[in-house]
């Protein structure tokens, strides 16, 4: 039986405001907040409110066949907090109704893993706690930054403790293979891969409202009727894109969201199901792995990081930013935290791209690629000499590998107490639960025992007759 699992990502770049050089040292906030509230309300409107509302309609009309993945990142629902809580509202409302999973990523949508695992490692924990915090849910499926993969991301994520993750299904890595399997990560072998089905992901999220596409216009049971003629083998569908392609990418008025509402009616027809990524990892076994020496992702035609590492100034950005890694995770101070959180997100480097797509790039303030390099190196400059104010650069090695390893101690520790608490609190819900029972049980015990009024009255009235007759005689 073929099942399509549905995923989409909820991510919103916090918007850096123009910062000059002179700026440097004397002003240390680097956001344009107006420029941020305009974007979240404008994006909540026209497409996240109606596409979760559609997707509530669509949970309810199908029950439990009905079922949808969410990945949020930490700075998105920051901003989401700030400036449209409906729409985090709406979220917690969708997954009261069971039908809905939340995915691990990284909490600052940033490119982490490519440069540095225990940086990696802390943004997911990051995120993850925050999924518990607002949804109830440990994830157990991770979605990385714009899918961006690899065998070594693969194991980062296995040693994690993830059972499942997702990435693109790329022809030059997939080569003859499908993506309709699941697969599994060469270096860790119980770590299982879902793989984007790129045609029919695209067809909704890019071309959906193109007339001059060649499926233009694309019906519902057209969609579902391709699905079902895939060979029996082939199972699983992923189809992943981003939340905004409801609304912003492919406009309303395109019956964008009609065409969603009416796929699980066709997918009946057919004898096709909706799974949730956790449900895939653990219904279906790994047909084998899948090699992916090189990183890929699912932006531009080459499916790789060249987007925001493929010219020397994104790579001198990456590596300056990254350079002060292991000070900031020292760092205790939350403003700092917040700012490297920003300052991480992807979108910050593909505004410094040079190469040319075919979908275009909404560089904001920038007039360039090398206004935005400028822009952001500035402010780096800035964050680093805050940085370092706290814990100079002339801090030896050694130095610094003691007090990360003093962080790591006191992090596991705290975990360990964590877990003990937890087993405490068990064990105490455990005793209470014992106690109520034998309550109850002796409460019973003595109801049942206990004699009527009227059978109390009987026997005063007996004993007192037999008092007279002694009397009497």
């Amino acid at each position: 039986m073929k099942t399509i699992c549905l995923y989409f990502e909820i991510h919103q770049i916090v918007h850096l405001k123009r910062y000059r050089f002179f700026d440097i040292g004397t002003d240390h906030y680097y956001y344009d907040d107006y420029e941020n509230e305009r974007t979240i309300i404008d994006i909540a409107e026209r497409s996240y409110m109606p596409a979760l509302t559609t997707i509530g309609d669509m949970i309810k009309e199908n029950g439990k066949f009905f079922k949808v993945a969410f990945s949020l990142s930490g700075v998105g629902m920051e901003q989401l907090e700030l400036y449209a809580p409906q729409v985090i509202e709406k979220l917690q409302e969708l997954n009261k109704t069971g039908c809905v999973e939340f995915l691990a990523e990284p909490y600052a949508h940033g490119l982490s893993a490519l440069k540095d695992p225990a940086c990696f490692a802390a943004d997911v924990k990051m995120q993850c706690q925050k999924m518990e915090e607002y949804f109830g849910q440990k994830p157990t499926v991770l979605r990385n930054s714009s899918l961006i993969y690899s065998d070594d991301i693969g194991q980062q994520v296995a040693q994690l403790g993830f059972k499942g993750m997702l990435t693109e299904g790329a022809r030059h890595v997939l080569g003859w293979k499908s993506p309709h399997y699941v697969y599994n990560c060469a270096l860790a072998p119980k770590l299982k891969l879902l793989l984007r089905d790129i045609a029919l992901s695209d067809d909704i999220s890019l071309r959906f409202n193109d007339s001059s596409w060649e499926g233009y216009p694309l019906f519902a049971d057209q969609y579902i009727d391709r699905i079902a003629a895939f060979p029996d083998g082939e199972q699983v569908v992923n189809i992943f894109m981003e939340l905004s392609a409801l609304g912003i990418a492919q406009p309303l008025s395109s019956n964008i969201l009609n065409f969603i509402h009416a796929l699980p009616h066709f997918a009946k027809n057919k004898n096709i199901t909706f799974s949730t990524p956790s449900e895939i990892c653990k219904n279906f076994t790994s047909v084998g792995e899948l090699d992916v020496p090189d990183t890929l992702s699912w932006v531009d035609e080459e499916r790789d990081v060249s987007s925001w590492l493929g010219n020397p100034m994104q790579r001198e950005a990456f590596e300056k930013l990254y350079s002060v890694a292991e000070r900031v995770r020292i760092c205790k101070e939350p403003r700092i935290i917040q700012d490297w959180n920003y300052l991480q997100a992807s979108n910050n480097f593909r505004f410094m791209t040079t190469k040319p797509s075919s979908i275009g790039i909404d560089r904001g303030i920038y007039s360039s690629p090398f206004d935005a390099f400028t822009n952001y190196m500035n402010i780096l400059g800035d964050f680093i000499n805050r940085v370092n104010a706290l814990y100079p650069s002339d801090i030896d090695d050694e130095q610094l590998n003691s007090l990360l390893t003093t962080i790591k101690n006191e992090d596991e520790e705290i975990a360990m107490r964590d877990k003990e608490i937890a087993r405490l609190k068990a064990k105490v819900e455990k005793t209470e639960a014992a106690v109520e029972k034998l309550r109850a049980k002796y409460e019973g015990k003595t109801t049942k025992t206990k004699p009527s009024k009227g059978m109390a009255a009987k026997s005063a009235t007996k004993e007192a007759a037999n008092k007279a007759d002694k009397i009497k005689a």
